[in-house]
């Protein structure tokens, strides 16, 4: 009786798996697709910079303090045009004025309040140029004008790409086609012909500097922090099998 029940438990299995054997592959037949994704991706070079920068004034006297402002400002610009750069390229912005307090203290070490010391005066300034080696170069020399008696603070320069439409455009027909090719050697592969194209689903355009180890992001990576960038952008597409 033990033998019987062992070979009815087998026969059982077997057929089991003959009907899974069989409603996957009709399964496969009813949906017979293949989704396969695409990469596109190229090295650039950005050409437009941007940079910014800031100095300021301080002074008891608040007219002094504008006085004191107008002077740097003349020599910032003297030291500008002798580096080639010309009045219309610069981006003044308005005078900040901030009062400047400092905390006072008894003998006892007690707070008792804060006293005047005098008005700070800050304005900052921004250079757009496609010239990208010179204002480059000038973020790295501006420190001169220490030498001059000013104290002028700089930002990073930020990098961007003029031409990122024609870049993107270029990045979907390139990861189309590596899709497309993807998706003719898998149903090569597997004794199918690749059909028609269902559906095109395209990623997110993605911004990194060269050789780094950034991350992707879902809303997209725009890196302005490097001169040279990676541009790349992944196309899903849904083909037919035949």
């Amino acid at each position: 009786m033990k033998y019987l029940s062992a070979i009815i438990f087998a026969i059982a299995i077997v057929v089991a798996s003959i009907f899974l054997g069989n409603a996957y592959a009709d399964r496969n037949k009813v949906n017979n697709s293949i989704e396969v994704t695409g990469l596109g991706k190229t090295d650039f070079s950005s050409d437009l910079i941007v940079w910014e920068g800031r100095f300021g004034a301080q002074d008891i006297n608040l007219k002094q303090a504008y006085i004191t402002l107008e002077q740097n400002k003349a020599t910032i610009d003297d030291y500008l045009s002798s580096k080639g750069i010309n009045d219309n390229q610069l981006i003044y912005s308005a005078v900040k004025t901030n009062q400047k307090n400092k905390q006072v203290y008894s003998e006892n070490g007690n707070y008792v309040g804060e006293e005047f010391v005098g008005y700070e005066l800050t304005q900052s300034i921004k250079i757009e140029s496609k010239d990208v080696d010179k204002i480059e170069k000038l973020s790295r020399e501006i420190t001169e004008l220490l030498n001059q008696g000013v104290k002028f603070y700089s930002e990073p320069p930020r990098y961007y790409y003029t031409k990122l439409a024609d870049l993107k455009i270029e990045m979907i027909s390139k990861a189309t086609e590596d899709a497309r090719i993807r998706a003719e050697k898998i149903s090569e592969f597997s004794g199918g012909n690749l059909g028609e194209l269902q559906s095109a689903r395209m990623g997110i355009f993605q911004i990194t500097g060269q050789n780094s180890n950034e991350d992707y992001s879902w809303g997209g990576t725009y890196n302005t922090s490097s001169r040279e960038k990676t541009a790349s952008i992944t196309m899903k597409l849904n083909y037919e099998i035949d």
